[in-house]
């Protein structure tokens, strides 16, 4: 299993927004799988917020987090919990 991609956006109360892609495989093959997106924020101390979650192919997976990076305004990041 791929491990998970994380983006992330700091927002100006010090917490942040974040969306993780998470690979995950459909009859043991990783060529057949699905992206899973998640997409919330997280003030700490406070427990993160879950706003949305999909479930993409990759290609699509891909042109989104393009998308967020140029017009979002995200950048790579280590997982924040």
């Amino acid at each position: 299993m791929l491990k998970p991609l994380w983006l992330v956006r700091p927002r100006p109360d010090g917490g942040c927004d974040y969306v993780s892609f998470q690979f995950s495989a459909v009859s043991g093959s990783p060529l057949t799988g699905c992206v899973e997106m998640r997409e919330g924020s997280h003030l700490p101390p406070q427990m993160p917020l879950l706003k949305r979650r999909h479930r993409l192919n990759p290609d699509e997976a891909e042109r989104c987090r393009v998308r967020l990076e140029q017009e979002g305004g995200f950048h790579f990041s280590d997982p924040l919990f």
